[in-house]
């Protein structure tokens, strides 16, 4: 039963929190040890809220999961884990969560609460809702970038990674509804309901807005944040972004697969090749030039 649990905390999707580093990096305080700690302290109670949102849409999608050919297998679902058992669970990771929440900033904590929220306003109805699925996803990604932030004492943090993120985000929200539509298999239960109102050239459209977007505001960012070298050695970090951008478009209308982006960060090697070393030119730039 706790194998279940664990599964339906989706531990891989964890790694979307990583975006609450942002702010530690790009405000330049990797070595402030106070700030590190506060930070992936964040980074756990963030974690801990998400998987309650997992647990809480679990349950109320138990119906609706044993009919899909692969979300049946869901440990709720097949009856791994009971409902009861799994209520419990999700009420004790939210009493670890935000108290933990509370000591390290009220502002985290209400950014947290906000996040809890929108996830449940999502999953209740803005999933089924087109465009709006779409905007309230990426919406999270800023909210987590926000939350880093309310964690430590920013001096010199740009609002062009806000902008950045935000096109970020809605480039791999594209991408996935992109995903999910064009690996829809027979039947009509494999359809979520939102996916009948895109079509792949429209989200093809969308995602090649997004790419562009994404590549002009981190390149703004590069010469125009306050804290960047005055060198413009910050530059030297986009070819990897650009990289990155074509290669997760590569991966999903060639390949045909992204349908989880957060995975798909997790199991290609160029990919995490290439953000491996955009990140360490971006501590070369910030920590030793």
């Amino acid at each position: 039963m706790l194998k279940a649990l664990l599964k339906t905390m989706r531990p891989k999707q964890w790694a979307k929190n990583v975006f609450l580093l942002a702010a530690i990096v790009f405000d330049r305080k990797l070595t402030n040890t106070d700030a590190m700690l506060h930070t992936l302290i964040g980074v756990i109670v963030f974690s801990l809220v998400a998987s309650v949102v997992y647990i809480i849409n679990d349950i109320a999608d138990v119906e609706a999961d044993r009919q899909h050919p692969i979300k049946r297998e869901r440990p709720i679902a097949a009856g791994k884990l009971p409902i009861s058992i799994a209520w419990v669970s999700a009420i004790l990771l939210a009493l670890i969560a935000f108290p933990i929440a509370i000591w390290l900033s009220p502002n985290f904590a209400l950014i947290t609460l906000l996040y809890l929220a929108l996830n449940l306003i999502y999953s209740k109805w803005l999933k089924h809702e087109v465009l709006f699925d779409i905007i309230l996803l990426a919406s999270l990604y800023v909210i987590r970038v926000a939350a880093g932030v309310a964690l430590i004492n920013v001096v010199r943090f740009s609002p062009w990674i806000y902008i950045f993120t935000t096109f970020l985000a809605l480039l791999m929200g594209t991408g996935k509804r992109r995903a999910e539509l064009s690996e829809i298999a027979d039947g009509p239960n494999a359809q979520r309901r939102v996916l009948d109102g895109y079509t792949l050239g429209f989200l093809d459209q969308l995602i090649t807005l997004a790419s562009g977007m994404t590549i002009i505001t981190y390149s703004m960012y590069t010469f125009s944040a306050p804290n960047v070298p005055e060198n413009h050695a910050m530059m030297l970090t986009i070819p990897f972004i650009i990289y990155s951008i074509f290669r997760y478009q590569y991966l999903l209308q060639v390949k045909g697969i992204g349908s989880a982006p957060e995975e798909l960060v997790l199991s290609d090697r160029p990919l995490q090749i290439a953000i491996a070393l955009w990140g360490l030119a971006v501590l070369v730039v910030f920590y030793l030039s």
